[in-house]
């Protein structure tokens, strides 16, 4: 087999991996960054604790998740923040009328509405929430993104001055545009968004709501929104 042949090989059992409904499911409730033991995620699904074994077994096979075992609990997160990225950008070229079905519950219509207004992509702030902020650091100044996205000078200041501290020690990007699904426009991910997340679930500016990805910003976000991005709290309901 040819080493063009191999990569072919290569993509199509990458693409069988995620062409499976239940296996896409528990890739899309890992996006949260959280590592989930099996029952967790067979409940999610909604099958048997014995078929989500099998599932989970060829995706940590597949490389696209990482088993951790800490006592009788097996847990599972995804393998690195480029499958989350993978993941992310894949679920984003779904079309909206696929996401959006004719008959939803109220309680599937609320989750969804949370989840449009402000949710965590793997590390980073995403949805609504995503967006202002990006926008918002961009229009200051400290983001660029018409030559790829890159923090200017200004913007490494500004995280600092804030005091949100970026990890370099990694080798991923400073800053990488992440297409949202629910906006269609990109928010910012790489090291820089991850810090910004985390401060932000940190210092309580975000709190998670319900059991899936969906987070809310507090008063005090909403405050320091303002205050240091000049971002409306009506901009993000």
């Amino acid at each position: 087999m040819t080493a063009k042949d191999s990569r072919a090989a290569g993509l199509a059992a990458l693409a069988s991996l995620v062409a499976d409904e239940t296996r896409a499911a528990c890739l899309l409730a890992l996006l949260d960054g959280r590592a989930w033991t099996a029952g967790e995620l067979a409940r999610h699904a909604g099958v048997a604790a014995s078929t989500l074994s099998e599932h989970l077994g060829k995706l940590v096979g597949g490389g696209l998740l990482a088993e951790e075992r800490q006592g009788r609990h097996r847990y599972v997160r995804l393998a690195d923040a480029r499958v989350a990225q993978l993941v992310e950008d894949l679920a984003s070229q779904v079309p909206a009328a696929a996401v959006r079905p004719r008959s939803r519950t109220l309680r599937e219509v609320s989750a969804g509405s949370a989840m449009a207004r402000g949710r965590t992509c793997y590390d980073h702030l995403a949805g609504r929430l995503g967006i202002a902020v990006t926008h918002a650091l961009t229009s200051r100044g400290l983001l660029r993104q018409d030559t790829g996205f890159a923090l200017t000078d200004a913007g490494v200041e500004w995280f600092g001055a804030v005091g949100i501290g970026i990890d370099r020690s990694s080798r991923r990007p400073l800053a990488r545009a992440c297409l949202d699904w629910t906006e269609r426009r990109p928010h910012l991910a790489g090291a820089a968004g991850a810090a910004l997340c985390r401060h932000a679930m940190d210092v309580g500016w975000c709190v998670r709501i319900g059991s899936e990805r969906a987070v809310k910003v507090t008063p005090s976000g909403e405050r320091a929104l303002f205050e240091l991005l000049g971002i409306e709290a009506a901009g993000l309901c």
